[in-house]
């Protein structure tokens, strides 16, 4: 295979040449060695990291539509579900290899500098509807029209279920709902965040506890 000067001769260049491959991405240029396949056995502390590597991937997958509003601009190489990848194994383990376990407490799905609002809080109406409700006041570094990300998450495997609204209400009107669905009994983890009304930034996430729905 060939690479190709993007840039001219002192520029970067795109694909391989010899024992180098070069990309680009967000702006930014790379090169690494090629692939070369591995003769000796995993240890058991790189097969418990491709473990949790592995359960990271799985609990976040239901949710990708929602770590990619909240994790937009992270950082200046990665953004979306990647950041919301590494920030969840990083700080949302619990336990000790083999035994860990992902304490959905501690996941963020959102963060940023956008202010959260005061007051915020969930409950469960009647219908499985949740009723969530904050402040409405616009405090510094805020705007009314913000808009709130909801969502409600039933972690169990292959089974999980998710419900969101993203965007939902406007900040200055100081609540929202989700419905969940009906006959699917199962404990739901419940979050927030808030979007900029420009969409130039986000909120952390709040995580609100659990819901049993009927």
């Amino acid at each position: 295979f060939m690479g190709k000067l993007t840039n001219g001769i002192n520029g970067p260049f795109v694909g391989k040449v010899g024992p180098v491959v070069g990309s680009s991405r967000k702006g930014n240029t790379y090169m690494k060695g090629t692939y070369k396949k591995r003769t000796g056995r995993a240890s058991l502390r790189e097969k418990g990291n491709r473990n949790k590597f592995a359960m990271a991937q799985r609990w976040l997958k239901p949710v990708i539509s929602f770590v990619r509003e909240g994790f937009k601009n992270y950082s200046p190489t990665v953004e979306g579900f990647l950041a919301a990848k590494s920030w969840l194994l990083l700080h949302s383990f619990e336990g000790t290899q083999p035994d860990i376990s992902i304490n959905p407490a501690l996941v963020k799905l959102s963060h940023g500098s956008l202010p959260l609002p005061a007051g915020i809080r969930v409950e469960k109406g009647t219908g499985n509807r949740l009723q969530f409700s904050w402040n409405p006041a616009t405090t510094e570094g805020a705007h009314g029209k913000d808009q709130a990300m909801l969502l409600a998450y039933g972690a169990a495997g292959d089974d999980s279920s998710v419900v969101s609204d993203i965007p939902g209400q406007f900040r200055e009107t100081g609540a929202g709902s989700l419905k969940l669905p009906e006959g699917k009994k199962m404990t739901y983890h419940i979050y927030l965040a808030f979007l900029a009304y420009d969409r130039s930034r986000q909120s952390d996430s709040v995580y609100l506890g659990t819901v049993d729905a009927e």
